[in-house]
């Protein structure tokens, strides 16, 4: 922040204060058990009020919509990843097998409701059942990494935004590498684990009456990051306050545009799920085909007579179905692997695999930039992908390593070619489906597909889809509506 201010303001001297907050002094027990709200940021900001400061930096995350949404001046000024991170300690597979109860640090009512569900069917399946138990932990991130280490826990989970940032740190660098070494990551994804509302993203505050400051903030603010955190503030609020949430919003762009997200539990611990917006589809959900009703009738597989050479150190997995191809599991040892979506990662996970991190469903490339980041540090050039053979073509002519296990083999059902004939629109979950089917498609019919690598392989086919962020998306659309006596 203050190298941001120098940059704009190059005559401006500027002077950091250190603050603690109330929450740092309530480290030794869960926030959600003691009344109030802002624990970490009242502090910081009621300086502004005794002009002890001109400016506040928080943590967006951190501060309550009321506050945000008060009189005073904000600019949103940097976002991280929004993305949550487990850390394992390295014994958690012998654990895993000795079937005993994995201990996760966390007070965050958030991450007890969501991650740990994901991480039952998310962690290898060596055993018939996993076990989680939370505990509560509070602290920095150091001093929670140091408690992981000490072996009262097996896991915790982080915001990644923080870990980066400090990762950044000359300061403090060397020392969080050295808290993290050995250790086994997770990316948790983003649609499973919905990130707390507007985390990631660095705020700067100012009292109204400081013109001055006023001038710092607009010329330092990021308008569209700001207008994100209003929107995930707003949505946040209809669903429950406070450090009691069980909930997450979080907004997701791809190159295919920008949708909000929220999920969890509401403060009257009903469950819901909020895509916003929806596409503009004015078509009973009963006139649309979805290919997803009927994946097993479109292709047969084809397997290779050998396995492909997997020369580099990281492995994207397009789909769970390819892995019958994979007859050595050796072939995939001590390589760090990565998948497309919540149910390729399930099924590894059930052929005792770790899994690193998912796309959501969003695209190979919709996951480069969250692996790039100082925590995992991996780049496009270390990762094969392995998918389907014409897949495999298309990426290789995109300058990406990617090889097959299997070919795609059209069948001949009369039944399927009926269905897709018959639509007034179709949803397809993959390229290949419209690549080989799509001629049987009524002229003028409306396409619809998820806005990862489907849609950008539509466009370039000529096709104009309507685009939702997930095939998930599109069936909550569909369910909804199907529902409705307005539907249309």
């Amino acid at each position: 922040m203050k190298a941001r201010i120098e940059q704009v303001f190059p005559e401006v001297k500027v002077e950091l204060i250190a603050r603690s907050s109330r929450g740092d002094q309530l480290s030794g027990i869960p926030l959600h058990t003691v009344e109030g709200q802002d624990f970490f940021t009242r502090d910081i900001f009621e300086a502004l009020s005794t002009h002890e400061a001109d400016i506040a930096v928080h943590s967006l995350k951190d501060m309550s919509s009321a506050h945000f949404f008060g009189d005073h001046l904000f600019a949103v000024v940097d976002r991280d990843d929004t993305r949550d991170l487990a850390i394992f300690n390295p014994g958690i597979l012998d654990k895993i097998s000795r079937g005993e109860t994995i201990i996760i640090g966390t007070c965050s009512p958030r991450r007890e409701e969501m991650a740990t569900v994901f991480l039952k069917k998310a962690l290898p399946q060596l055993k018939e059942t996993i076990h989680i138990e939370t505990r509560p932990i509070r602290g920095n991130v150091e001093s929670r990494l140091r408690k992981l280490n000490s072996g009262d826990y097996d896991a915790t989970i982080l915001a990644t935004a923080g870990l980066n940032r400090l990762l950044r740190s000359p300061a403090d660098s060397a020392m969080i590498q050295q808290l993290l070494a050995n250790k086994k990551l997770m990316l948790l994804p983003l649609i499973e684990c919905v990130p707390a509302p507007c985390q990631g993203a660095i705020v700067a505050e100012a009292h109204p009456s400081n013109h001055r400051a006023a001038d710092i903030l607009k010329a330092i603010n990021n308008p569209m990051l700001l207008q994100d955190a209003i929107a995930e503030k707003r949505t946040a609020v209809q669903y429950g306050t406070g450090c009691l949430q069980q909930f997450g919003v979080t907004t997701i762009k791809t190159k295919q545009g920008a949708c909000l997200f929220a999920a969890g539990k509401d403060d009257q611990s009903i469950a819901f799920t909020d895509w916003q917006p929806w596409p503009a589809l004015p078509i009973a959900p009963a006139h649309i085909f979805s290919t997803t009703d009927r994946m097993r009738d479109f292709f047969n597989y084809e397997w290779r007579a050998a396995l492909p050479e997997i020369n580099l150190p990281v492995v994207f997995i397009a789909n769970y179905k390819l892995m019958a191809g994979v007859i050595n599991k050796n072939a995939l040892q001590n390589k760090t692997i990565l998948v497309s979506g919540t149910k390729t990662w399930y099924e590894l996970a059930r052929q005792g695999y770790w899994v690193t991190a998912g796309a959501d469903a969003l695209g190979f490339e919709y996951l480069l930039p969250s692996l790039s980041m100082p925590l995992l540090k991996i780049e496009a050039n270390d990762i094969l992908i392995l998918t389907h053979e014409a897949a495999a073509q298309r990426w290789q002519k995109k300058g990406y390593s990617a090889a097959c296990t299997y070919k795609l083999i059209p069948v001949f059902n009369p039944s399927l070619f009926e269905e897709i004939a018959g639509a007034k629109a179709i949803c397809w979950s993959s390229f290949a489906q419209y690549d080989a089917y799509g001629h049987l498609a009524q002229p003028a019919i409306t396409h619809i597909c998820a806005g990862g690598e489907t849609a950008t392989q539509l466009k370039q086919a000529g096709i104009d889809p309507v685009i939702f962020p997930t095939i998930k998306a599109f069936e909550q659309w569909r369910k909804l509506n199907t529902l409705s006596p307005n539907a249309a």
